[in-house]
């Protein structure tokens, strides 16, 4: 039988962030199924940087590369974009093969935005309009959150466990 979609418990165990059997999938698959679907958007944007003439410095994030050093920027977007693949890639392979250590990426995840947020803060970058990460970045970090939660939460219950998520329920009326 396959993970559960959703966790037996909404209890989190932070002992799964660095689990002792890292190939083994103790949460739930929504887990995992949400992580798989955020890093196809890590990877494009990866991509993105990388691959765009301009590394998306101009056409995405609005800076204005028609100065002294322009090329020194779209360089360094473009030098950006392959660190991000390289740590796209790596996730996917934690992703694919030890999938215990969802909550591990799903962490990432979580203080990726927050971290390039504080460096937005620390070192700001003059655009001409509102790049895409400094729109988005708060606005997926609550649900990164929740996610990183439920990836805590175990799918299956241990014997003689009870089911914090639906106290008082017959196991039969659960899913």
């Amino acid at each position: 039988m396959g993970t559960p979609l959703l966790p037996a418990t909404c209890k989190p165990n932070l002992a799964q962030i660095l689990p002792a059997q890292p190939a083994l999938d103790s949460g739930p698959l929504l887990a995992w199924l949400l992580a798989c679907t955020y890093l196809v958007l890590i990877t494009a944007r990866s991509l993105i940087h990388l691959l765009l003439p301009d590394g998306g410095a101009h056409s995405i994030a609005t800076i204005d590369i028609a100065v002294a050093g322009g090329s020194n920027i779209v360089g360094l977007f473009g030098q950006w974009g392959a660190s991000q693949l390289l740590l796209a890639l790596l996730l996917w392979v934690l992703l694919l093969r030890y999938r215990g250590l969802v909550p591990l990426v799903l962490l990432v995840f979580l203080l990726e935005p927050a971290l390039r947020s504080l460096a937005g803060h620390l070192k700001p970058i003059h655009t001409l309009g509102a790049a895409p990460g400094a729109r988005w970045n708060w606005w997926v970090e609550p649900p990164l959150a929740l996610c990183w939660w439920l990836s805590l939460c175990p799918a299956r219950r241990q014997p003689n466990e009870p089911d914090a998520c639906h106290a008082g329920q017959a196991p039969d009326q659960l899913y």
